[in-house]
Formats: structure tokens, C-alpha cells, sequence
């Protein structure tokens, strides 16, 4: 990885100084000749793209980096992508093991006037629950809310999440060494916390908008919070509390929120693609056993595991949607992180009842 990311920081070099050379004395941000003053501002995935979205409209140019319908596991930025992330005034991340790639490239790019911000620096982070996967040896061994030992808290900042900014991206904690979960925003509590440590951070970066930042987080939030408590709604009035997936497990901080049970074939975004037979098997017991009536995949997934275990316990199959990436369809008709998780409030009112 070191070695790609030291090549890639070559290539860097050599097309910034060719696009500098092409452009001659005109700034790479103008229209016919007149420089964009606007917030330069680059998310890397679409969860904090579309916070950023809802908080500043048009007043930021706003870059996305994951493509739309791109698997952001394994993801590493172009020589194009190094050019952006060098022009831009905020750099927004998640952070943890799939995006390890930040760091170097922040170093890379040795521009210590570029803000940078990780979520999983924003807010309580969890352990991916690896052993609560793991069917093999002990069947009954399922998730119990033991964040204790798990959760993660950086001690000098989380209470006044934007004094991290005023230094430029030298604050960079290294997530992915210890596995935490990094899907943080697919609990709508977390999103509201995101942003509104991201709209102070937008506000000190352009102090002339930052009353209107407010204001429109403001709204956002109230929108975030109506979802919060349609979710609370859900498990409250739910039939049961237990849900399995037949896939990878992104939702962690959702169903711990809310205090649903969950049981999956891989753990968080696992690269793994086949289940143990005894972990088919034990999920397909569950299901039985319990009467559930749907297995869960989530977006863009092959669905081989959800298929065995639908077509063997004759449950019905739900997606879930966690954000992490949309499609080519949902980016061109501007879908919403609302609107992905008001269909997660759907399916998941369906799976409990």
C-alpha cells in the first residue's frame, strides 16, 4: 500500500504541474477568467457529501470522489482526484481501515493549510463485532450491548469537535489499526451530531455565509430528528426485535440505538464473500425458530447468501440501504441520505412485524 500510494504522489506531482502548464496563468476554479471564491470542499464518500449538500447548497463546490455506483472498499484516488483534494480548502472523510489511504496523500500533499475532518473523529465509535459472527463453535452466542468495552472516545476533542480544525489535518488518529466500525452515520443521532460539528467547521471557513449554514442545519436537523423518531417508533411498536442479514452488516450503530438484535453472515463491510455452512445454517435455524419473516441484503449486493437462506426458510427478502455509496440513477435524480434511510425505516418497520 505504501508503495502505490509513494507512485501515485509521483504522478501527482507530474499532473499538477501539467495541468498547471495547460492552464497558463488562468486559476484551475475560474469561469472565463474570473475565480471562483467559493468554499473548495471534497467528501470522500456520499454521506458527508450530502451533509455538506443540505448545509451549503451552492455556496461550497463541493467535489465527491467515490463515483456514484463505485465500490469505496479497496477505493484509491487518481492522479485527478490528488489535483482536487490539492485545490480544496476541507477535505471530508470518514476514517478506519477503509480509507487508510487519507493519511499518506495528506502528507503527500504537504499542504498544511487544508482542513481536513474524520467523522469517526465526531463520535463515539464501536469495535466491528467480529466474534458475534462467528456461528462455528457456539450457536447461541449472539449481540449484547456491551459498548463498554468497545466504545472509543478521543478524549482532547470531542467535546469542542471544531478546535481540531484551526490546525489543518495534523490531528489524524488512526481508526483502522484497531477495526473500528466505520458506517458511524447510518444512526440518524450520529448524522446529527456529524452536522453539526460540520456546519461549525464550514462557518469558521467562511464566516460571510455562516449565518445561512446555521439556519439551513437547523432545518436539516429537524428533518434528522423526525427520522430518529420514526426509527424509535419502529422498535417501539415492533412484533419482535430481531433482524438477520444475509450479507455484510453495516448498521451496527442503528440497531444498537434503537436496541435491535441483529444477526448477519459477515460483520460490518467484511471483503469476505462466502459464509461458513455453519453460519448459513445457523442463521436459518434463527429464522425458523423464531418465525422471522425476512432476510435482509443491502445495496448493490450479489445476494447469493440472502437467496439460500430465503429460498430455505421461504422468508421474504428486504433491502437495506446504508449510504455508502448510490447508484448512477439515484446521484442524477439527487436522491437523499433522507431519503435512503426513510426506506430504511420501511424495511425495517417490515422486518420486525
Amino acid at each position: 500500500m505504501k508503495r502505490k500510494i509513494t507512485i501515485l504522489a509521483i504522478v501527482f506531482i507530474l499532473s499538477a504541474g501539467l495541468l498547471a502548464a495547460c492552464g497558463g496563468n488562468q486559476p484551475a476554479d475560474s469561469v472565463d477568467g474570473v475565480s471562483d471564491a467559493r468554499l473548495q470542499v471534497v467528501a470522500t464518500i456520499f454521506p458527508q457529501y450530502d451533509f455538506v449538500r443540505q448545509i451549503a447548497g451552492e455556496m461550497v463546490d463541493l467535489v465527491m470522489l467515490l463515483p456514484p455506483g463505485a465500490e469505496s472498499h479497496g477505493f484509491e484516488p487518481s492522479p485527478r482526484d490528488m489535483v482536487t483534494m490539492n485545490n480544496a480548502d476541507l477535505l471530508i472523510y470518514v476514517g478506519g481501515h477503509g480509507e487508510t489511504w487519507v493519511a499518506p496523500i495528506l502528507a503527500s500533499l504537504d499542504r498544511p493549510e487544508l482542513h481536513s475532518v474524520a467523522l469517526m473523529d465526531l463520535v463515539t465509535v464501536v469495535m466491528t463485532d467480529h466474534m458475534h459472527y462467528d456461528y462455528d463453535h457456539d450457536h447461541d452466542h449472539h449481540h449484547e450491548h456491551d459498548d463498554h468495552d468497545h466504545e472509543h472516545r478521543d478524549d482532547h476533542d470531542h467535546d469542542h469537535h471544531h478546535d481540531e480544525h484551526d490546525h489543518g489535518h495534523d490531528h489524524d488518529h488512526d481508526h483502522g489499526a484497531s477495526h473500528y466500525d466505520e458506517h458511524v452515520w447510518t444512526c440518524p443521532r450520529n448524522a446529527i451530531t456529524i452536522v453539526r460539528a460540520l456546519t461549525e467547521v464550514l462557518a469558521e471557513l467562511d464566516l460571510a455565509n455562516a449565518d445561512t449554514f446555521r439556519a439551513n442545519a437547523a432545518t436539516y436537523i429537524e428533518d434528522l430528528q423526525a427520522l430518529d423518531a420514526a426509527f424509535t417508533d419502529v422498535a417501539a411498536t415492533a412484533a419482535r426485535h430481531t433482524v438477520i442479514f444475509g450479507d455484510r452488516f453495516p448498521f451496527r450503530y442503528l440497531m444498537d440505538t434503537y436496541g435491535i438484535e441483529y444477526y448477519a453472515a459477515f460483520p460490518g463491510c467484511s471483503a469476505e464473500t462466502q459464509a461458513s455452512p455453519a453460519t448459513i445454517g445457523f442463521l436459518i435455524d434463527k429464522i425458523q425458530a423464531e418465525g422471522i419473516p425476512y432476510v435482509i441484503h443491502i445495496e448493490f449486493s450479489n445476494m447469493l447468501i440472502a437467496n439460500v437462506i430465503a429460498e430455505a426458510t421461504g422468508a421474504g427478502l428486504l433491502e437495506m440501504h446504508s449510504a455508502h455509496s448510490i447508484s448512477h440513477a439515484e446521484f442524477n435524480v439527487g436522491v437523499t441520505y433522507l431519503d435512503i434511510m426513510w426506506r430504511n425505516v420501511e424495511a425495517l418497520r417490515g422486518a420486525l412485524n
